[in-house]
């Protein structure tokens, strides 16, 4: 089958269609973004080739907070990377060390808005604002701008990603959730997400709760001897590089 004819059929098998904010939004998914990749496609691979290898990304939203540095304790021991979508009001500007050694760490730093807000009910000059303010605060802590955000409660459209195409950021939805907002129970959270895990997957914590970063052990032990490597969110597309507007979602 031609480049041309593999990118077809994965963009039919995988690219998803999906209504948030009112507005009827494509997807794509990392396998798709993986089969669309050009042959000089520069996009940085991580510990494996998720082309031949059974991978899942594990982000965090809505951090950093007090329990992170554990977390980041708990992931460097099992050797995990991850994906940090971060607040910018009350959080990076709160523990910009936090955030420091998450870069510093190799894990993927990532814009989860200043003030959590849903986007969709904005105005343009308002969504940019809160994108772009996040963005220089992060720059100023690591040195970097993030390239990938997610929208609050995943709610985009047209708008929302013509001002994250601006801005350089891909939009990164997820797969599995333990919707640990509304438990504190670890048990529980950590078998939400394994119930849910699955190849080319991105899980969806937030280590502002109590109960989540104590469930983190237990869901890379489990997944490890299903099997899984844990990537950050850009390996998980390579060859391929997340395009900025794009949504993506497994």
């Amino acid at each position: 089958m031609t480049s041309i004819g593999r990118g077809l059929t994965a963009a039919l098998v995988t690219a998803l269609t999906l209504t948030l904010g009112g507005c009827s939004m494509e997807t794509t998914a990392p396998g798709s973004a993986r089969a669309d990749a050009a042959s000089d496609a520069k996009g940085a691979f991580g510990p494996v080739d998720c082309r031949k290898a059974k991978c899942i990304a594990l982000t965090f939203d809505a951090g950093p907070a007090e329990d992170t540095p554990h977390l980041l304790d708990v992931l460097k021991e099992k050797k995990v990377p991850a994906t940090f979508f971060l607040l910018g009001k009350n959080h990076v500007l709160k523990h910009p060390e936090t955030v420091r050694r998450i870069a510093d760490e190799g894990h993927e730093v990532a814009n989860h808005t200043w003030s959590h807000e849903i986007l969709t009910g904005k105005k343009p000059d308002e969504i940019r604002a809160e994108l772009e303010k996040t963005q220089l605060a992060i720059e100023r802590i690591t040195g970097k701008k993030p390239r990938l955000m997610r929208p609050p409660q995943g709610r985009t459209d047209d708008t929302v990603s013509g001002i994250c195409e601006e801005l350089g950021l891909s939009q990164i939805l997820w797969s599995a959730t333990a919707k640990d907002y509304s438990t504190n129970d670890s048990a529980l959270i950590r078998q939400r997400i394994l119930d849910q895990a699955g190849k080319d997957g991105v899980i969806l914590l937030h280590d502002i709760y109590k109960g989540t970063v104590p469930a983190v052990p237990g869901i890379i032990d489990t997944l490890k001897e299903r099997g899984y490597t844990f990537v950050t969110v850009p390996q998980l597309m390579a060859p391929a590089e997340p395009e900025p507007g794009t949504v993506y979602r497994p």
